[in-house]
């Protein structure tokens, strides 16, 4: 009898650190502190054993679950903007996403590549905490840059997507946050900050998606097991919630030009992580 309420309490407890987790994974992949680096420090943390490809899959699923929703009249009218451009029936809208369509391959096209190169690398890389927290000092102090970067007037066109598409291959290594690299980028660049955060959620919808392809036949040869499923559905479930959540805050921040204070967490978190590591080494 007590073997199996010790066996129910350790489901129940994994199934809340997979929240806890999925929750990171969620609020990290589009808040520009680095999702990768939060689900490496927050798995040793937590010592989350149901932490494994099935788990890191299908919370990506949910972020790009979350992702689509927030943008589905943008995604929709990049769905029909080739057939109407193709036709000769595009408006000026239409038009526009048909480049953003563009843009989009453009930008990805880097990741791709990093991907395929550095697929035998990943276990390597993401077992390097101190990697992690030297890559959460990058993201702070080019997070914290970013209200001294002036918008000039300048559009986004296929080499300033592929020069933002190199910087989300860069965010490979764990604690370079994916979407402040891109958006620090294209601000960079002079875009318009809000156009630019648009762009970086979009483009992020065939990385993530890539991540997953790549991971899932991994995931046939090794499938979950029946334990862990509800784990990783209470994980997905809140990554989607969280991440959805996470984008429109992160909207209403660029609008202000607030992104520093997500950096001043990036630098408090490796400061207080690399000085850990040194001590206790």
């Amino acid at each position: 009898m007590l073997f199996f309420l010790d066996t129910e309490k350790k489901e129940i407890l994994e199934i809340i650190k997979a929240i806890l987790l999925g929750a990171v994974q969620g609020l990290t992949e589009f808040l520009p502190i680095s999702s990768s680096g939060h689900l490496v420090l927050g798995s040793k943390l937590l010592n989350f054993h149901g932490q494994g490809l099935a788990f890191d899959v299908f919370v990506h699923f949910g972020t790009l679950f979350s992702v689509c929703i927030v943008f589905r009249h943008e995604l929709a009218a990049m769905l029909v903007a080739p057939v109407a451009v193709f036709r000769g029936h595009a408006d000026e809208e239409l038009t526009r996403f048909f480049y953003w369509d563009i843009y989009v391959v453009m930008a990805t096209l880097p990741a791709v590549a990093a991907g395929l190169l550095l697929k035998s690398s990943i276990d390597g890389i993401f077992s390097n905490i101190l990697l992690v927290y030297c890559m959460l000092f990058v993201t702070g102090l080019i997070m914290i840059a970013t209200p001294h970067l002036q918008e000039r007037a300048v559009r986004l066109n296929c080499p300033r997507a592929l020069l933002i598409g190199c910087a989300q291959a860069m965010a490979i290594f764990p604690g370079l946050s994916r979407s402040g690299a891109t958006i620090f980028t294209g601000m960079f660049l002079g875009l318009n900050r809000e156009t630019v955060a648009r762009f970086s959620f979009i483009m992020s919808i065939p990385a993530i998606l890539g991540a997953v392809i790549l991971q899932s036949r991994d995931l046939m040869d090794n499938p979950p097991d029946s334990g862990s499923v509800l784990a990783i559905g209470a994980g997905t479930l809140a990554s989607a919630i969280c991440g959805y959540f996470a984008i429109i805050l992160l909207l209403n921040v660029i609008r202000r030009n607030k992104l520093q204070y997500f950096g001043y967490y990036c630098l408090l978190l490796a400061s207080g992580g690399l000085l850990y590591t040194f001590v206790s080494s």
